[in-house]
């Protein structure tokens, strides 16, 4: 027998094998089954009568009950103060609710028990903080327009009986992927962008994105506006602001400093939108809802969650590295960046109260003074972009980390100011003439 023909033979007799063990496979394993599509009715909001056509999906939704650490150490969904570990919260933040009550975020089906028990909220509150809060706003949207995010939030409340469900991101009828916050469809529009044209892959990050940005209300109307005209960048942002007049882009003003200032929200989709992996075209649902397999089922995972907590299903399909590799590279980032923010938080907390006492000093000079403020309102703005943001820095770690590096140089910049107006007022206490150049 010839050497090609042995060699033939061989060949063929490891095909063979090859194919019996597809077909053994195929006949002892349970197939997938495709999903039907059960139609909803408009208005049902109800997580349970979803769940009843979609059990795997429900199941996992559950899953935002529970409430733990973060696997990295920072963040998670516990409900504690986050003044414990970021003391300077508390004087960057003074004269505004979120130096009374700054919790960590819990899951989705915490939404409306956790707007009901903050201490942020009173009587004057209105009516658009349960834009985010419930699926609710679809239908309430649909009967007032604009106008019910002027009515008082307490009067709405009561109304309320469904936090972040399924009707949030999922059209009832078809189950295809949709968006129901009119700010975020308006400021898509103006970046010229139709969010119904989207694809399927596009959808996957919108939804999650028509909430977790950064937003304000018209002071007005109270009208949510996410302020991305110049673009999504906290330099941008901070340029659109500068822009208003005081009384229309002010949070607050500092009682310390006498700062007007800004409060950063949540801008995950911002600080997503410029890194890799949004880059690389991986969405907010591949990380954070992945794909899953049980009883011959592949369902999208609604535990809502840290990466970290199935790096299997989120990481491992794209990235070859072990899991324990994964887990600490996460830990590295988010450690540098938690040292960072909490070092310039710090410092812009110097600022307020260097300026503070620069602003009582006899003869202060305004011009300074204002230089100062300014300053400490940017350093402050950048602190908080990141801070706010809850990922400690992992969706883009390069332009976290240069934000705070500004953050720092601007707040020691602010500091630098206002120590000249105390240095200036202790020469002229002292009879002495003031530093700089003799003009005569």
């Amino acid at each position: 027998m010839s050497k090609n023909k042995i060699v033939r033979m061989t060949v063929a007799g490891l095909v063979l094998v090859v194919l019996f063990i597809i077909v053994f496979q195929v006949l002892i394993r349970k197939p997938y089954t495709t999903m039907k599509v059960a139609a909803i009715p408009e208005g049902e909001y109800d997580p349970a009568v979803w769940g009843k056509h979609y059990p795997l999906e429900y199941e996992s939704y559950l899953r935002t009950k529970e409430t733990a650490p973060s696997p990295t150490g920072y963040g998670g969904s516990e409900k504690i103060q986050k003044s414990v570990k970021e003391p300077e919260i508390l004087i960057n933040f003074k004269g505004m609710a979120f130096s009374i009550d700054y919790a960590e975020d819990r899951g989705h089906l915490y939404a409306l028990e956790d707007l009901r028990s903050t201490k942020r909220i009173d009587k004057t509150t209105a009516g658009a903080c349960m834009t985010c809060k419930t699926a609710q706003l679809a239908e309430i949207f649909n009967e007032k327009g604009w106008n019910y995010a002027k009515i008082p939030l307490l009067e709405l409340l009561p109304r309320l009986k469904h936090p972040v469900v399924c009707g949030n991101c999922h059209d009832p009828k078809t189950m295809n992927l949709r968006v129901i916050n009119p700010a975020f469809i308006e400021a898509m529009t103006q970046r010229g962008i139709d969010v119904k044209k989207a694809s399927r892959e596009e959808m996957r990050s919108y939804v999650c994105g028509q909430c977790h940005v950064e937003y304000y209300f018209v002071p007005a109307d109270k009208k949510v506006i996410l302020p991305w005209a110049n673009g999504l960048h906290p330099e941008q942002i901070y340029e659109y602001y500068s822009a208003k007049p005081n009384n229309f882009a002010m949070d607050w003003k500092h009682p310390d400093s006498e700062t007007p200032m800004l409060k950063a929200q949540h801008p995950e989709f911002e600080v997503w939108s410029g890194g890799v992996h949004a880059k690389s075209g991986v969405s907010c649902v591949d990380c954070h809802m992945p794909y899953m397999k049980a009883d011959g089922q592949k369902y999208t995972s609604h535990w809502v969650t840290s990466p970290m907590k199935h790096l299997k299903e989120a990481c491992r399909t794209c990235h070859t590295q072990s899991e324990q590799w994964l887990l600490d590279q996460v830990k590295s980032t988010q450690a540098e960046v938690w040292e960072m923010q909490h070092t310039a938080g710090q410092i812009v907390a110097n600022a307020h109260e260097t300026i503070g006492k620069a602003s009582k000093a006899t003869g202060a000079n305004s011009a300074e003074l204002d230089k100062a403020r300014e300053l400490v309102r940017k350093a402050q703005w950048y602190w908080d972009f990141v801070a706010a943001e809850n990922s400690m820095g992992f969706h883009n770690p390069t332009m976290i980390l240069t934000t705070l590096g500004r953050s720092v140089d601007l707040a020691h910049r602010a500091i630098a100011s206002s120590e000249k107006v105390l240095a200036n007022e202790k020469m002229n206490l002292s009879g002495k003439k003031p530093a700089g150049r003799d003009r005569r």
